[in-house]
C-alpha cells in the first residue's frame, strides 16, 4: 500500500508571501519522496478559517473538517512552524488544539484514530529554541496517537535577531542531512506500522 505524507505549514506570513517554513517543508517532502513516500500536498494553515476549539467540527464556516480529512488520509504528518518568542506559532498551537479531538475518536479496531500514523516536525527561526519548539509539538502529537520516529525533526536557526532567513538561498549540509535522516526513518516507521499496527482496542 502507498505511504503518503501531508505537510501543514504554520507560518505567520500572509497569503502569497514566501516563507522559510515552506522552503524547509518542500525539502522534507522531497526527501520523503526519495524514500518512496507520496506527496499528499501542503496545507497553509493561516490561509484557512480554522476556528478555535477542540472538536473535529466547530461549525459556522470552520474549514478544519476538510483539513482533518486530508490529515487522516496520510500515513505521515509533517508539522512545520517558525519560532516566535521561543514557541511554536499560534497556527501550530491551533492545529494541536484541533487534533485534541482525536483523543475521543477511534478507528475500526478500537484504537485512537491517529494510531499507526507517523509525525515529523520542521522548525525554522532567527532565534534559539528549535528543540524546545519540537518538544512542545512532539508531546501534543504523541498524546493524540501519532508515533515519532528516531531523529524525527529537522530545523534551521539563524543568528538571533538576524536579517537572513532560511528562504534567502541558505544551503546547509547539516540541515540537509537531518532532513534526509528524518524522512528515511519516518518512511521506514510508517511502513512497519502499516504492516503491523498497534494492538486493537479493548471491546466496549
Amino acid at each position: 500500500m502507498p505511504i503518503r505524507a501531508l505537510a501543514l505549514n504554520c507560518t505567520l506570513k500572509p497569503r502569497g508571501e514566501g516563507s522559510s517554513t515552506q522552503k524547509l517543508l518542500d525539502e522534507v517532502m522531497a526527501a520523503l519522496a526519495r524514500h518512496g513516500v507520496e506527496d499528499a500536498g501542503t496545507v497553509r494553515v493561516g490561509d484557512l478559517r480554522i476556528a478555535p476549539g477542540v472538536t473535529s467540527d466547530e461549525g459556522d464556516g470552520d474549514e478544519w473538517p476538510e483539513v482533518r480529512a486530508r490529515v487522516l488520509e496520510a500515513e505521515i504528518l509533517v508539522l512545520g512552524t517558525p519560532i516566535w518568542l521561543g514557541h511554536p506559532s499560534s497556527h501550530a498551537q491551533r492545529v494541536l488544539e484541533r487534533l485534541d479531538a482525536f483523543l475521543g475518536e477511534e478507528d475500526e479496531a478500537g484504537r485512537m484514530i491517529a494510531s499507526d500514523r507517523v509525525a515529523l516536525v520542521a522548525v525554522v527561526g532567527n532565534e534559539d529554541g528549535a528543540h524546545h519548539v519540537a518538544a512542545e509539538l512532539f508531546q501534543g502529537l504523541v498524546d493524540v496517537g501519532y508515533t515519532v520516529p528516531a531523529n524525527g525533526m529537522t530545523y534551521w536557526v539563524g543568528e538571533a535577531m538576524g536579517s537572513v532567513d532560511y528562504r534567502d538561498d541558505v544551503q546547509s549540509d547539516k540541515v540537509d542531512g537531518a532532513t534526509d535522516l528524518a524522512a528515511k526513518n519516518a518512511a521506514h516507521l510508517a511502513g512497519l506500522l502499516q504492516a503491523a499496527g498497534y494492538p486493537a482496542g479493548e471491546p466496549g
